[in-house]
């Protein structure tokens, strides 16, 4: 303590006085060429109409406060509304110590001029009275300013993994006597070597990074934490992001705009017919049902791009992300792709068949289970042992990707040049290719292009192959895929190996039951062949065997 006030006093007296400040002009490392300099010869446009005392406006070596040695402010009354967010593990209450006195000019509330060794406020120029609103006006709602006067300690830091432990914080970054971070752990008021009165450099957010630990990420504008962030008066809050929804602060850069942080046109895939609806506002517990953010499928700090991953390996651009287990429940990191979806598409049940079902399950979990009767392989390699219309690039064992019929039609993994990711897509919903579902839909590769990414149309439409009566439905009688096929499966609980072998569910606005037995099912009785009691396109199917 003896040091600090003694190293005040000599400031005072050295910058108290215009003679020492004029001599002073040409050093840097002083706080004369900085905007705290508010006296009249001060470089800011906020300045003293006359004084040239630079040191008054903070410090007296006479008359001073009873708050702090030397100190020439009173301080706010004001009630602030304090940060808070449930990702701190700190419940910042109102501000204290050092914070306090950066606010009695940063919250706007006390002249600039009102000074405890002065009969009269100092007068301003241009008839400035308190902080203008701009970037370094706080004002009394810190709720969008990064946290202050919180504990930070080895306990903390032990109940917040992204937090680093207090005692390798470098000798620049000073917590207080109770071991509180304040305005002073991040901002050296008297020096501005490295911009925003910061005590050391932020480049690569390597000040941010001293008590942060994010994880690992190769892409470069992740890297800088003011790309995304802003510490003061966020517009999102608690966050800190730099535009108000999450989203919108990553289109940022993924807009299509030129520019050096530039990354994939994500808003160009947004733009499409049907979107992931990413304009919920911020949200801290969780995103909003039907309403996701990118956050929600990203983890930014460990995206990898330089990594590629193996169905059903999560993929490297998601991220250290959290999901939803094949068997249920949260897990918190998601080892898998599907366990990202099922956050959404799972026990939630957000989001409802587009299709009208005889067996109705909105549940995907549920639906591509290892013990679901039929299902895409997307946990595990599927049960039907004979596929013989895959194309040479998959087998029996094959698994793939929600993102391989998930995404957009104009994305790299369709063959284009767009982003890839199941971000929005001109085909509902969010497909990847063309699969026409209508009634009467007549037949070309462009109409089941989804279908035909895997299986090949030749063998589908083929009178001699395995599937000789295909042809005269889905051709001759113009009846689509989906009118038999269910794309996802059928769970182990609504349907059985008999009735629903080959993802058999029945589209019900184009299948009736059969006149007479009131049946509408498909029967499977061997390899390739099996019985239909159905009514379609007005023919009665009373057992009709293939």
């Amino acid at each position: 303590m003896k040091r600090v006030i003694c190293w005040l006093i000599g400031l005072a007296l050295a910058l108290g006085g215009t003679g020492m400040a004029a001599r002073a002009q040409g050093t840097s490392n002083t706080i004369v060429n900085t905007l705290h300099n508010l006296s009249a010869g001060g470089p800011g446009t906020v300045k003293a109409s006359s004084e040239t005392e630079i040191c008054i406006f903070c410090h007296t070596p006479h008359n001073a406060t009873a708050i702090q040695p030397l100190w020439n402010r009173t301080l706010p009354v004001s009630a602030y509304k304090p940060y808070t967010s449930n990702s701190l593990k700190a419940k910042p209450g109102q501000p204290t110590g050092s914070s306090k006195l950066c606010l009695s000019c940063h919250d706007g509330t006390i002249a600039l001029g009102n000074v405890h060794s002065r009969n009269q406020p100092i007068a301003m120029s241009g008839g400035v009275t308190t902080l203008p609103p701009g970037r370094t006006y706080l004002g009394t709602d810190l709720s969008d300013d990064h946290p202050i006067s919180f504990k930070y300690d080895t306990i903390l830091a032990s109940r917040n993994a992204k937090l680093k432990d207090p005692s390798l914080l470098p000798t620049e970054m000073h917590l207080d006597s109770n071991s509180e971070l304040q305005c002073m752990t991040c901002h050296d008021a008297h020096k501005n070597t490295y911009g925003k009165f910061l005590v050391m450099s932020n480049t690569g957010g390597a000040l941010c990074n001293k008590c942060h630990q994010m994880g690992s990420t190769d892409i470069a504008a992740h890297v800088v934490c003011d790309s995304c962030h802003k510490t003061h008066t966020a517009p999102s809050g608690p966050y800190l992001l730099a535009e108000a929804k999450v989203s919108d602060t990553c289109l940022q850069c993924h807009s299509g705009t030129a520019g050096a942080n530039q990354g994939p046109n994500i808003a160009q895939t947004l733009a499409k017919v049907d979107p992931h609806d990413t304009k919920s506002p911020v949200n801290l517990s969780n995103h909003i049902p039907n309403n996701v953010d990118c956050k929600d499928c990203h983890e930014q700090h460990t995206m990898q791009t330089s990594a590629v991953g193996t169905a059903p390996i999560i993929k490297p651009l998601m991220g250290k992300i959290d999901g939803v287990a094949a068997a249920g429940g949260p897990v918190v990191l998601a080892q898998f792709e599907y366990q990202v979806c099922f956050k959404c598409h799972a026990d939630s049940s957000a989001v409802n068949p587009t299709l009208s079902r005889q067996i109705v399950q909105s549940n995907l979990r549920l639906k591509m289970d290892a013990s679901a009767i039929s299902f895409h392989p997307v946990e595990i390699s599927g049960k039907n042992n004979n596929v013989p219309s895959l194309l040479p690039a998959y087998t029996v064992n094959s698994i793939i990707y929600c993102t391989d019929c998930h995404g957009s039609e104009t994305s790299k993994r369709a063959g284009g040049s767009g982003a890839n990711g199941p971000h929005g897509s001109s085909y509902r919903p969010l497909l990847i290719a063309q699969y026409l579902t209508a009634n009467n839909t007549g037949y070309s590769t462009a109409a089941y292009a989804l279908c035909f990414k895997c299986h090949d149309s030749t063998k589908v439409v083929s009178e001699t192959g395995p599937f000789r009566y295909h042809k005269l439905h889905i051709v001759d009688v113009r009846t689509p895929c989906s009118a038999c096929h269910d794309g996802h499966g059928i769970s182990s609980a609504q349907g059985t190996t008999v009735k629903n072998f080959a993802l058999i569910n029945f589209d019900t606005s184009i299948v009736f039951p059969e006149t007479t037995s009131k049946r509408r099912e498909y029967n499977h009785t061997s390899t390739n062949h099996g019985k239909c009691y159905l009514n379609c396109h007005g023919k009665n199917h009373n057992g009709w065997s293939y």
